[in-house]
């Protein structure tokens, strides 16, 4: 992959989308912004399982992976 991407960030919000938290990165890198918001929907619904009255996803430019202590900043959603 090039230089640059998307991914998406989910956020879990107090009340209605004011006082966010980054809960998550969804795991699929996307080429363009427009691919992107595409497949925001989806990741938000793979994503219900957080304890929050709201959650958002954002589409976020990223320009390289994430290290390994990035991925200690963000969870993921818990599969059962």
């Amino acid at each position: 992959m090039g230089p640059g991407y998307f991914v998406i960030a989910i956020l879990g919000c107090a009340d209605g989308g004011t006082q966010c938290t980054q809960v998550a990165i969804a795991p699929t890198h996307y080429a363009t912004e427009e691919q992107c918001v595409a497949g925001s929907g989806a990741a938000l619904m793979d994503s219900a399982g957080f304890d929050y009255p709201t959650l958002l996803a954002r589409c976020r430019s990223a320009k390289a992976p994430l290290s390994a202590s990035d991925d200690r900043k963000v969870s993921t959603p818990a599969r059962g």
